[in-house]
C-alpha cells in the first residue's frame, strides 16, 4: 500500500533583470486552492534574495506499514520555522509586524522573519469599527500616514470637525454637555476597514509575510517545558460529518520564537491562552457590548462633512448600557450604530431590533431618509477596561490590542491604543530576540519588557483615569445613575478615587434573567427603507462559507440544549445574534414544540453567542480560512 503526503507548495519565478524592476514570487498554496498569493520579496542583483527559513517538505510517498493510520487526518502538517508568528490582520497585529521590522531592518537584521496570519480572505475583511480615530499610535507608528506628500499616504480620513452629544426620549434629542474624553479635536473619521488594508500594504513594504486565508485553529506547546511554541491552521476539506473529503488538506504548523496573539474581542485562542497560564487570576471578569454599523451614503442636503453625534437613551431600557452614533465622513458617506452591553437582563431583547428601531428616530431618520445602505455587520467589543485588563505575557509570547481588552469605553475609542500595545510588544520581542539572536539558550522567551511597558504606558494612565465609569452603570440608578456618576469621574474626580468599582460575577451572561420574569418585547416590522429584516442586512456583509463543513459554533448536543435552554430563555439564541444564525423553527413533533438548528453559513464572526449564551455552552471556533464576511467601509 502507498501513501500520499500532502502536496507541497509549487514555486514558480519570474525571469529576473538586475535593477529593472522588484520581483514577487508567485506561491501556490495548499490552503487556498486555485488562488494564487504574492509574497514580498526582497530583490539584491543577480538574483532574487529568498528567506534563510524555507518551509519544511515531506517526501512525496513513502511505503506504509501495517500499523499506520488509514485516517488523513492523522497525517503529519508541514510545519515553518519562523521567528516571529502573528495572529491577526488588525491594528494591533499589523502595528506589531510593521514596528518589528522597522527595528530590524534598522539594525540590519532583514531575515528576520515574520509572518501575520489572518483568517480572512483579505487584510481588513473581518474589521468592524465605528472608527473615530486619535491618531497618537500612527503617527509614532508611520509619521508620514497623512502628509500629502507621500505617495502612499492613507487617503481616506477625515477631520472630526464638531462634536454632539444628545440623550434621546422616544422623539426628541435632549443636548447634554459632552465629557472631555469624547473630544475629538484632532481626531479622524475612518472606516477601519480601509485602514487595515492600507496598514497591510505597509507591513509587506518592510518585509512582513502577510498570510490572509490561513486560519490559526490550535496553539502549539513545547513538550519541553509547555511554552507556546507557534499555531496549527485548520484542515480543508473536511466535511460536516467531520470525515475528510477528496479535497482534504492538511493544515499547516508555523513555529516561531515568539507568538503574539492579536485575535481582536473575545479570540478563540486567546480564550486557551487564558485559561491555560491562568492569566485573569488577578482581574475582574471581562465584560462585553454588541456594536452594530450600518454604512448609508446619504443625500448631499443632509451631510455634514466631519461631524460626530453619539447619543444616549432611546430605543434602550433603562436597565441596558449602550449608545449610538452618527458620523459624518468621506463623501456624502455617514457611518452610523448601536453599542448594546451585553449584561442586559432581558432576554426578549434584540440589539438587532433595537438597532433598526433607533434608525426610526427623528436625529437619525433626518439624515439617512432618502439614502441608501451599502453595509451592515456586528462585532462585539471589550467594554471591562483598566480592571479587566488580564496578564499579557506568557511563555513564548504575548496578547495585545483588543483580544486583551483595551478599549477606552467612555473615549470610545480603541485603535490607538491597540496599535500601542502592538508596538510596545514588538520593543520587547526585539529586545528579547537580540539578547538571544540563535536561540542558545534553548528556553522558552518571556516577554517581561512587554508587561512593565505596558504599566509604564499610555494605555495604563488613560484606562485607570477611567475605570469606574462603566462599572457605574451597574447600579439600582441603571443608566441614570451611571450618567450621573460618570460626570463626577470626568469633570471632578478624574481617576483619582481611592477606590475602583468591581463587574458582575462571574461574566454578561450571568446577567440573564428568566423568560418569565421580564417583559416582552414585540419590534415593528421593517419598512425596508430605513429598518431592514436580518437577512437583507446579513447580505450586506459578504459573508460566505462552505456548506459542508464541521460546523464551527460548537453545541454538545443540540436536543439536549434545547430541551434545557429553551423552556428557560424562548429562544434568546435567535435574539442576541445579529446575523439569523441561530433558529428555533416549529415542529409538533418536537418536545416544546420546537426544533433547534444553527445556520452557521450565516456567521459573521461577531462572537455574541459564545459570550452572552446562559450556559456558556456553545463555542465559536474558526472555520475555513478565508470564509466569514467581507466587509466594506466598515
Amino acid at each position: 500500500m502507498v501513501t500520499r503526503w500532502p502536496v507541497v507548495p509549487i514555486v514558480r519565478t519570474r525571469v529576473l533583470v538586475p535593477g529593472i524592476s522588484q520581483p514577487s514570487k508567485r506561491v501556490y498554496s495548499q490552503h487556498r486552492p486555485g488562488r494564487w498569493r504574492y509574497l514580498h520579496q526582497q530583490w539584491t542583483p543577480n538574483r532574487l534574495h529568498t528567506h534563510s527559513k524555507a518551509f519544511s517538505t515531506t517526501p512525496w510517498r513513502r511505503f506504509a506499514d501495517a500499523n499506520d493510520s488509514s485516517d488523513s487526518r492523522q497525517q503529519d502538517r508541514e510545519s515553518d520555522e519562523i521567528d516571529v508568528c502573528i495572529i491577526g490582520g488588525g491594528p494591533a497585529g499589523l502595528s506589531a509586524a510593521i514596528r518589528l521590522k522597522q527595528l530590524a531592518n534598522k539594525a540590519g537584521k532583514d531575515d528576520l522573519r515574520v509572518v501575520l496570519l489572518e483568517k480572512a480572505g483579505e487584510i481588513g475583511a473581518h474589521i468592524l469599527s465605528g472608527n473615530v480615530i486619535e491618531p497618537s499610535a500612527i503617527n509614532e507608528l508611520l509619521p508620514d500616514w497623512n502628509d500629502p506628500e507621500n505617495p502612499s499616504r492613507f487617503e481616506y480620513a477625515t477631520p472630526a470637525t464638531k462634536d454632539k452629544l444628545r440623550f434621546l426620549t422616544k422623539n426628541s434629542a435632549i443636548p447634554i454637555p459632552a465629557p472631555p474624553q469624547m473630544n475629538n479635536h484632532g481626531n479622524y473619521i475612518i472606516s477601519l476597514n480601509q485602514f487595515c488594508k492600507w496598514l497591510g500594504e505597509r507591513a509587506e513594504e518592510v518585509g512582513v509575510e502577510v498570510y490572509p486565508g490561513f486560519a490559526a485553529s490550535e496553539v502549539l506547546y513545547n513538550q519541553m517545558d509547555g511554552s507556546v511554541m507557534g499555531v496549527a491552521t485548520n484542515d480543508l476539506g473536511v466535511s460536516r460529518s467531520g470525515k475528510p473529503k477528496a479535497s482534504f488538506e492538511r493544515g499547516m504548523e508555523f513555529h516561531a520564537r515568539v507568538t503574539l496573539f492579536a485575535e481582536g474581542c473575545h479570540g478563540s485562542l486567546t480564550k486557551q491562552i487564558i485559561k491555560k497560564f491562568d492569566l485573569r487570576r488577578d482581574s475582574q471578569p471581562q465584560t462585553y457590548g454588541l456594536g452594530l454599523k450600518e454604512v448609508w451614503e446619504i443625500r448631499p442636503e443632509n451631510f455634514k462633512k466631519g461631524e460626530v453625534v453619539h447619543t444616549m437613551g432611546y430605543p434602550l431600557p433603562y436597565s441596558t448600557y449602550g449608545g449610538g452614533w452618527l458620523y459624518h465622513f468621506g463623501d456624502s458617506l455617514v457611518s452610523l450604530g448601536l453599542v448594546v452591553g451585553l449584561d442586559y437582563p432581558n432576554p426578549w431583547l434584540s440589539p438587532y431590533g433595537e438597532f433598526q428601531k433607533m434608525k426610526h428616530h427623528p436625529l437619525y431618520k433626518s439624515v439617512i431618509k432618502g439614502g441608501k445602505c451599502i453595509s451592515y455587520g456586528a462585532r462585539a467589543l471589550n467594554e471591562g477596561g483598566f480592571q479587566s485588563i488580564p496578564k499579557c505575557a506568557f511563555p513564548g509570547g504575548a496578547l495585545i490590542g483588543d483580544t486583551a481588552g483595551f478599549l477606552n469605553v467612555p473615549k470610545i475609542k480603541g485603535t490607538h491604543t491597540a496599535m500601542q500595545s502592538g508596538m510596545l510588544a514588538a520593543q520587547a520581542t526585539w529586545s528579547a530576540l537580540s539578547a538571544s539572536p540563535d536561540n542558545v539558550d534553548n528556553g522558552s522567551v518571556f516577554l517581561f519588557d512587554y508587561e512593565d511597558a505596558l504599566r509604564n504606558s499610555s494605555i495604563w494612565s488613560e484606562l485607570k483615569q477611567v475605570r469606574n465609569m462603566r462599572p457605574s452603570f451597574h447600579s439600582s440608578l441603571g443608566i441614570y445613575g451611571g450618567i450621573m456618576y460618570s460626570g463626577l469621574e470626568a469633570y471632578l474626580f478624574r481617576g483619582r478615587t481611592p477606590w475602583t468599582l468591581k463587574h458582575k460575577e462571574p461574566g454578561d451572561y450571568a446577567a440573564t434573567k428568566l423568560a418569565s420574569e421580564c417583559k416582552k418585547i414585540e419590534y415593528p416590522k421593517p419598512d425596508n427603507e430605513i429598518s431592514f429584516d436580518i437577512l437583507t442586512s446579513v447580505s450586506r456583509t459578504g459573508t460566505n462559507h462552505e456548506e459542508d463543513q464541521p460546523v464551527h459554533l460548537q453545541v454538545k448536543d443540540w436536543e439536549a440544549y434545547k430541551n434545557d435552554q429553551y423552556p428557560k430563555y424562548k429562544g434568546i439564541e435567535n435574539r442576541f445574534c445579529p446575523a439569523g444564525v441561530y433558529e428555533y423553527v416549529e415542529d409538533a413533533s418536537e418536545e416544546w414544540g420546537v426544533k433547534f438548528q444553527i445556520n452557521a453559513q450565516n456567521c459573521i464572526h461577531c462572537k455574541t453567542c459564545d459570550i452572552k449564551a446562559p450556559a456558556q455552552d456553545i463555542n465559536w471556533q474558526t472555520p475555513q480560512g478565508g470564509e466569514g464576511p467581507k466587509y466594506f467601509m466598515t
